[in-house]
């Protein structure tokens, strides 16, 4: 889910009656595919606290600090003939995802019909991207259904919008769930079409850890928890969402046009969604920060296992 966030305009939530609805492939109509945006230096200090990729895409039987199975757990797993979706996930193993290469149209945020062409391309190219990169890890994908809205509505997942909540994913039906004039209101009416392409990308992420089992396996490990415990995870799921979607971002950079001020910019947005107050669920701006630009660095998802992190960098 990508919150909400600050934003001084009033009236957020659109009056226009009806949302409107897009399926995704596999679903009930064949949508057009193009490629999407962001690129990042200097990560070299950030790097040097965090596990290799290789590392985390392989721990050893004893597990990695912050791990999240247990022992017991990861013993029914090696004994079932089944992998640890969280820490040993085949998304870790193909290496970086290739060049993407986005064609999207100028974005006008005053204008619904262009944000929804906008946010419609940038999805095509989220589904080419994904597609392709499970297909080399010999993983199954179905795009994402999605649902693009201009008043309230429901969802399996519960009623739509919700205070604070612009966009997010569902994962009982695989639905992309997006408020068109919701989105603008949530970020401040900025006309930096990255901000929106992040936003999407994260919730998209949130779709590839469902395809991969990774959803499935940490409302698993959520249940019965107590609650520190269960913030502890939903920021690790989180914080994995903006990586994910950073991957993205570093690979269509070029195409997106984004360059170091764009690249400011989805971090600068980023630090706004983070947790602040009493909320632990996001994580930290720092840690929120870290881990989209380094998605955008690595490229590759293995740099992206939250789930095998040391726990302040999930804070």
């Amino acid at each position: 889910m990508v919150r909400r966030r600050p934003a001084p305009t009033p009236g957020f939530w659109s009056e226009q009656p009806g949302f409107f609805q897009r399926m995704g492939l596999g679903v009930s109509l064949t949508l057009g595919t193009g490629l999407a945006a962001v690129a990042m230096t200097g990560f070299l200090g950030i790097s040097a606290m965090l596990p290799s990729s290789e590392a985390w895409s392989h721990p050893t039987a004893s597990g990695g600090g912050g791990a999240v199975s247990t022992a017991s757990e990861q013993q029914s797993l090696a004994g079932s003939g089944q992998q640890d979706p969280l820490g040993d996930n085949p998304l870790y193993r193909v290496g970086e995802l290739g060049e993407v290469t986005c064609q999207v149209p100028e974005l006008d945020q005053e204008d619904p019909a262009s944000v929804e062409a906008f946010v419609h391309a940038v999805a095509d190219c989220l589904d080419q991207a994904w597609s392709t990169y499970f297909a080399e890890a010999g993983m199954e994908f179905a795009s994402p259904n999605r649902v693009y809205w201009y008043a309230a509505g429901h969802s399996p997942c519960g009623a739509f919008p919700t205070e604070g909540t612009a966009a997010f994913y569902c994962q009982a039906n695989r639905g992309l769930y997006l408020g068109v004039e919701d989105i603008v209101a949530a970020s401040g009416g900025t006309d930096e079409p990255e901000a929106y392409t992040f936003l999407l990308s994260h919730e998209y992420g949130h779709h590839v850890q469902g395809q991969s089992r990774i959803l499935a396996r940490f409302h698993s490990a959520r249940a019965g928890v107590d609650q520190d415990k269960a913030d502890e995870l939903t920021r690790r799921n989180e914080l994995q969402a903006n990586c994910l979607g950073g991957v993205f971002l570093g690979a269509a950079d070029e195409s997106l046009g984004l360059g170091g001020r764009g690249r400011e910019n989805i971090l600068d947005d980023v630090g706004l969604r983070a947790d602040r107050g009493g909320d632990h669920t996001h994580g930290s701006v720092e840690n929120g920060r870290l881990w989209t630009a380094h998605g955008m660095d690595r490229r590759d998802p293995a740099a992206c296992d939250t789930w095998d992190a040391p726990e302040e960098l999930v804070r």
